[in-house]
C-alpha cells in the first residue's frame, strides 16, 4: 500500500454539506491500490457510555484520473460535530487506519485522535449553484459577428480576419435571431462584453455603464433579455473586471494629472512617465504586456465598491442571469468573496463563471464562483480527437481528475467547450473531419455540465488563430453544414429527453484502448443508459451490445461502430 498516495483534507475541499444533515466526505488514494475503503464515524461529544454512536460504511469508488482513485460516502447525521477515520483495505492485503494524518495498524477509538466535522459550520458555508443552471446549455455568441440589424452585406463573410475586424454585428441583431438559438437545443445565451470600448472584442472597458453604440443602447439590451426570457433562454453578460481601457475614466485621469491624480490607487503606477506605445514594456501592470489594459487594483476598498456596483447595475437593470468574468483568476480572493456576497444577496440565483484556463478548485470552494470555463475539458477532447495523443481510458482519467476533486454540485456545471473566441475553431483544428466533429459535439453534449457551443460549430464554421476565430456567423444557407446542425439537435434533444445522461450515477466503465472504444454506463433511478464512443479512424466492434437501439439514430445497434461514432445505448453492458 502506497501510504504517501493517501489524501484527505478535512475541510470543505473533501468533506463538505449537500444540504442540510446529509454530507459527502471523499478520500484520495493511488490508483488500483485498494481493495477496499471504508468510512467510521461517531458523534464527538456523545460519550458511548451513555449511547453507542459508532458507525460505518462502505465507501464508493467515485472517479479515477491517471494517477489516483478517490472514494466517497454520503452520510447523514444530525449532531454538533462528527469525528470520523478511514479504513483502508490494500490489493497487497494490508490494513492501515487513518484519522487526523496520522497511520495506525490498530482502529481509533480517541475521538481526540480523529478528523473533525463540525456540522453547522460546514452547512453555513454549504455550496449551492443556481439549479436551474444544472447541465443546461450555453451557446456563446461575439456580438460584433452574429448577426446586423438588417440585411447581411456580401463583405459579412470576409475571411480571413483580425481581431480588429468590425463586421458590425448589433444586439438587434441577436434578438432578431434568439429563435436559431432555441431551435439548436441551448438553454443560455452568454455574450462576450458589450459594453462601450475602443476596440472590436470590447475587452478594454472605457464606460462600464454604457452598452456600446455600435452595439446599440440599453433599451436593445433590455429587449434582448426579455426576448430571450420570454424564449425560456437565461442570458450571461461578460464582466471585464481585472482591467479597463486607459480611456477609463480613472486611467485618463492618472494621464493627465500624473502624480496628483486622486486615482492613482486604482492602478499599479511603477513611475511616470507612463511608458504606453507598442511594443515596450509599460510601467505599470496590465492585462499581459498590452498597455492597452491597465490592470486594476481591486485591492483598493473604492475600486472593489465601483465594480460590484457595476456588477448589481446590470443585473438590475437588464435582468441578466449571471457574468462571465474575464481573466478571473488574476483578481484577488478578496474581491471575488466581496462581489459574491453582494451578488448572492440581491441575487441568489445568478450564476458566476470565472474564466481559468487550468484547475480553478481554490476559486469554486462556495464563496466565490460557480463554475469556470472548463478549458481542461477543452484539452483533452483536443488530446483526444485533433492529437490523436492519448487513449479513451485516459481521456476519461483527464476529467476524472475534476470530478475527484471538485464539488460534485460544481461539476455539473462547468462550462464544457470545445473552442472560444479566444482559439481557433474546431473545425479548423481537424481540418474538417465532420466525423471527429460530430464526436466531439457528442463528447461535448452527452457527459455531465453544461456543454458550451460556439456560435457557428453548429455550422463547421472555419477561423484560425488571432482574431479569425471570430468570423461572421453564416446566415446564408448555401454555407451551412446543414448535416451537422441536425446532429447537434439530435444531440441536444437525447441530453434533455435523457436525463440519466448527466444526473446518472456511473456504474460500469468499459475501455479498449488498443480499438479506441469505451462504454461508459450511468444509472438513474430504474433506468440505465450506455455512452458507446469509437475513437479512432477505421471500424470498431462492440458486438456485446448489437440489437440494442441506438437512441442517436433510432435504429437498432448493429454492433460495429464507425470512425469517430457514437451510440447511445439503453441498459448496461
Amino acid at each position: 500500500m502506497e501510504l504517501s498516495a493517501v489524501c484527505h483534507f478535512a475541510d470543505k475541499r473533501y468533506c463538505y454539506a449537500l444540504e442540510p444533515d446529509r454530507f459527502l466526505i471523499r478520500i484520495r488514494v493511488k490508483k488500483g491500490d485498494m481493495r477496499r475503503v471504508a468510512l467510521h464515524y461517531q458523534d464527538k461529544y456523545l460519550p458511548l457510555r451513555f449511547k453507542d454512536t459508532r458507525q460505518a460504511v462502505d465507501m464508493v469508488l467515485a472517479a479515477r484520473d491517471r494517477v489516483s482513485d478517490y472514494y466517497e460516502a454520503v452520510i447523514g447525521f444530525h449532531m454538533v460535530c462528527l469525528r470520523y477515520w478511514f479504513e483502508l483495505e490494500g490489493t497487497d492485503g494490508e490494513r492501515i487506519y487513518y484519522g487526523n494524518y496520522e497511520f495506525r495498524r490498530e482502529p481509533f477509538d480517541d475521538v481526540e485522535r480523529m478528523f473533525d466535522c463540525p456540522q453547522n459550520q460546514r452547512e453555513e458555508e454549504r455550496l449551492t449553484v443556481p439549479g436551474w443552471a444544472k447541465n443546461k446549455v450555453v451557446y456563446q455568441v461575439f456580438p460584433a459577428s452574429f448577426a446586423p440589424t438588417g440585411p447581411i452585406g456580401r463583405s459579412w463573410y470576409r475571411a480571413p480576419i483580425s481581431h480588429r475586424t468590425d463586421l458590425g454585428g448589433t444586439l438587434r441583431g441577436i434578438t432578431e435571431h434568439l429563435e436559431h438559438i432555441r431551435q439548436l437545443g441551448a438553454d443560455v445565451l452568454y455574450m462576450t462584453p458589450i459594453f462601450e470600448a475602443r476596440t472590436v472584442h470590447k475587452y478594454d472597458t472605457v464606460d462600464y455603464y454604457r452598452v456600446d453604440p455600435k452595439l446599440g443602447t440599453a433599451e436593445d439590451l433590455k429587449e434582448l433579455v426579455r426576448r430571450a426570457h420570454g424564449l425560456g433562454l437565461r442570458v450571461i453578460l461578460d464582466g471585464v473586471f481585472n482591467h479597463s481601457s486607459q480611456q477609463f475614466f480613472p486611467f485618463a485621469d492618472i494621464v493627465e494629472k500624473k502624480e496628483r491624480s486622486p486615482y492613482l490607487d486604482w492602478y499599479f503606477i511603477e513611475g511616470f512617465p507612463l511608458r504606453m506605445r507598442w511594443g515596450e514594456k509599460p510601467n505599470f501592470k496590465t492585462f499581459s504586456y498590452f498597455g492597452g489594459m491597465p490592470k486594476l487594483n481591486l485591492r483598493n476598498p473604492a475600486v472593489e465598491e465601483y465594480f460590484i456596483g457595476v456588477g448589481l447595475y446590470w443585473l438590475r437593470e437588464c435582468g441578466a442571469d449571471g457574468w462571465r468574468l474575464d481573466v478571473a483568476d488574476e483578481v484577488g480572493h478578496r474581491f471575488w468573496r466581496r462581489f459574491r456576497e453582494a451578488v448572492k444577496k440581491e441575487f441568489p440565483e445568478a450564476l458566476i463563471v470565472g474564466e481559468e484556463w487550468h484547475y480553478g478548485g481554490d476559486y469554486l470552494l462556495g464563496d466565490e464562483w460557480d463554475s469556470v470555463m472548463n478549458y481542461p475539458f477543452a484539452n483533452a477532447v483536443t488530446d483526444l480527437i485533433v492529437r490523436e495523443s492519448i487513449t479513451v481510458t485516459e481521456f476519461f482519467e483527464d476529467l476524472g481528475f475534476l470530478r475527484g476533486n471538485l464539488h460534485r454540485e460544481t461539476y455539473q456545471v462547468l462550462w464544457n467547450l470545445i473552442g472560444s473566441h479566444d482559439t481557433r475553431r474546431f473545425a479548423r483544428a481537424v481540418r474538417g473531419d465532420r466525423e471527429k466533429m460530430r464526436l466531439a459535439a457528442a463528447l461535448q453534449l452527452l457527459l455531465p455540465g453544461m456543454p458550451m457551443i460556439y456560435y457557428g460549430d453548429e455550422y463547421a464554421m472555419d477561423g484560425g488563430d488571432g482574431g479569425d476565430c471570430r468570423r461572421g456567423m453564416v446566415w446564408d444557407e448555401k454555407r451551412q453544414d446543414r448535416e451537422l446542425f441536425d446532429w447537434y439537435k439530435r444531440l441536444t434533444a437525447l441530453r434533455r429527453g435523457c436525463p440519466c445522461l448527466t444526473e446518472g450515477t456511473v456504474t460500469a466503465f468499459r475501455a479498449d484502448d488498443g480499438a479506441g472504444v469505451a462504454a461508459l454506463t450511468r444509472r438513474l433511478g430504474d433506468k440505465e443508459v450506455t455512452l458507446l464512443l469509437h475513437a479512432k479512424g477505421g471500424e470498431a466492434e462492440a458486438a456485446g451490445y448489437a440489437g440494442r437501439t441506438d437512441r442517436l439514430t433510432g435504429r437498432p445497434f448493429s454492433g460495429r461502430l464507425g470512425p469517430w461514432q457514437a451510440a447511445v445505448l439503453d441498459g448496461a453492458p
